[in-house]
């Protein structure tokens, strides 16, 4: 089964941090791959905006390396790749100053396109810049979109001064707030599997399901991100943006239809409906840790401290947390978010366990009977798994075990799995919201959010450590088993 690529129309893009690491890792790449399928369409354009002083040859050059070292090595196609290039522009520009804009507004206005995409890959601090230099040099149209990636803020307060400033030069519907996860393939199966089978959905409650668990786990430390990540910490950094989308598709309603709007109407009464943890419960519902030295898949690997160079932070590398929700679908049933870093693999899953059958009319001999679970992985190998109870195959008895009925992306579709870059950039130029965060939803995360962390520093919760290349701190053991449960096993 193969799926169809349909062209989008001709459309500028405009990569503010063009020289960066995520344009080099990320952005770059993904383009490359929508050219490499035939989804542009003449003239679209890719022009390179950044601090950096280099020719528009250098930028092709810098082009060209990222996409033979962010590419796989069977998807280089050299004549697609010479294709690619003629699409690209360079100028070097200045955020904070009148530097550049008159030579990047005269390259945009001389051959106008329809759809002009701003994305700011680029520190928050300079996204209000940006946004009132491209007003100031009249580079905005009824077609621009402007991208922002996270972070929106570092709490609520600083979100919506990001949000006011963005939102005095661009209409909301001109906003598209990035969180990459939205843009992976098992993210919005989960939403097919949902609203697309007759199987689920009648179960999807507090009746039948027993918890959730939603684990986004990196075995890498700090890679390059001290100075940011020590004035963040784990929980800024994914609880707030990522693990709180992956919880809203779980318990969100069925929107009334997959329009931006509806979609994002049911995550934000989810947000809301989110039970506050406050100073006076943090400490039983929340578990920090940071990382101690340890070994990795590559050997010995140093601290979070030896990494910082800093040995005085009580920065989180991990979290733990047990989130419920107050509504009527949801009641009583426990959402264990964990997240951390220098941890023993790189997964990201979300584990639906079902409540266990009410009465077995088997004998102990036949074994015990596990609960039924839906193992939905975002990563690295995307997939589905139902476990199931089955008998054991032969002669011998009614012996009971469980095993999974397996649905490998990879093994299911005769068809490379794009990137979740790739997908959102394209939804950019349809103008296409529903995969990206509006302002409410932002904001009632951090509305969450913030009493977590005003509960820790006044009750002093320290971090806990725990070794590299383990699943975390003890402490975050305990915060599931105290409740009967335990994490799920990856492997």
């Amino acid at each position: 089964m193969t799926s169809q690529t349909i062209p989008v129309e001709p459309f500028d893009c405009i990569v503010f941090g063009g020289s960066g690491d995520l344009a080099e890792r990320k952005l770059i790449p993904a383009l490359y791959q929508r050219q490499r399928a035939g989804q542009f369409s003449d003239p679209t354009r890719i022009i390179g905006a950044s601090r950096s002083e280099m020719s528009v040859e250098d930028y092709k050059t810098f082009a060209r390396n990222a996409i033979h070292e962010h590419v796989k090595k069977d998807e280089i196609d050299e004549e697609q790749i010479e294709q690619f290039l003629q699409r690209i522009s360079y100028v070097a520009i200045d955020a904070k100053s009148d530097q550049g804009w008159p030579e990047l507004k005269k390259l945009i206005k001389n051959k106008p396109a329809d759809i002009r995409a701003f994305y700011l890959a680029v520190s928050p601090s300079l996204f209000g810049d940006i946004a009132k230099q491209l007003k100031s040099n009249d580079l905005i149209t009824d077609q621009t979109r402007i991208v922002v990636e996270k972070p929106i803020g570092r709490d609520l307060a600083s979100a919506q001064i990001l949000n006011d400033t963005i939102g005095s030069v661009f209409r909301e519907d001109q906003i598209f707030r990035i969180d990459h996860y939205l843009g992976k393939e098992t993210v919005q199966n989960l939403m097919a599997l949902r609203f697309a089978n007759a199987l689920y959905e009648p179960l999807w409650n507090s009746a039948h399901i027993d918890h959730v668990q939603i684990t986004v786990a990196e075995s890498v430390g700090l890679e390059g991100r001290a100075g940011y990540y020590d004035t963040a910490g784990a929980l800024r950094d994914m609880v707030q943006n990522h693990m709180l989308q992956l919880l809203c598709l779980v318990a969100m309603e069925p929107p009334a239809s997959l329009e931006a709007d509806a979609v994002h109407d049911e995550k934000v009464k989810v947000l809301r409906s989110l039970v506050p943890i406050t100073a006076d419960n943090v400490q039983e519902n929340t578990v920090r840790g940071q990382y101690r030295a340890g070994a990795s898949a590559g050997g010995p690997v140093k601290s979070y401290l030896d990494d910082l160079e800093n040995n005085t932070s009580n920065t989180e590398t991990f979290v733990a947390l047990k989130a419920e929700i107050g509504n009527w679908r949801w009641a009583n049933v426990p959402f264990y978010l964990r997240t951390g870093k220098r941890l023993a693999e790189r997964v990201s899953e979300i584990v639906v366990t079902f409540k266990p059958i009410p009465h077995s009319i088997f004998e102990s001999s036949a074994g015990h009977i596990t609960a039924n679970q839906l193992v939905i992985r975002l990563q690295p190998d995307e997939g589905v798994k139902q476990w199931i109870m089955i008998k054991d195959p032969g002669p011998g008895g009614m012996r009971l075990r469980q095993i999974p009925l397996d649905m490998s992306f990879a093994a299911s579709f005769d068809e490379r799995n794009p990137d979740a870059y790739e997908r959102l950039i394209m939804d950019v130029v349809r103008g296409n919201q529903t995969l990206f965060m509006r302002r409410d939803e932002v904001e009632a995360a951090w509305r969450w959010v913030d009493p977590i962390l005003e509960g820790w520093e006044s009750n002093e919760q320290k971090v806990q450590g725990y070794t590299s290349g383990t699943w975390g701190p003890s402490g975050s053991i305990a915060l599931i088993e105290r409740d009967g449960r335990t994490w799920h096993d990856s492997l």
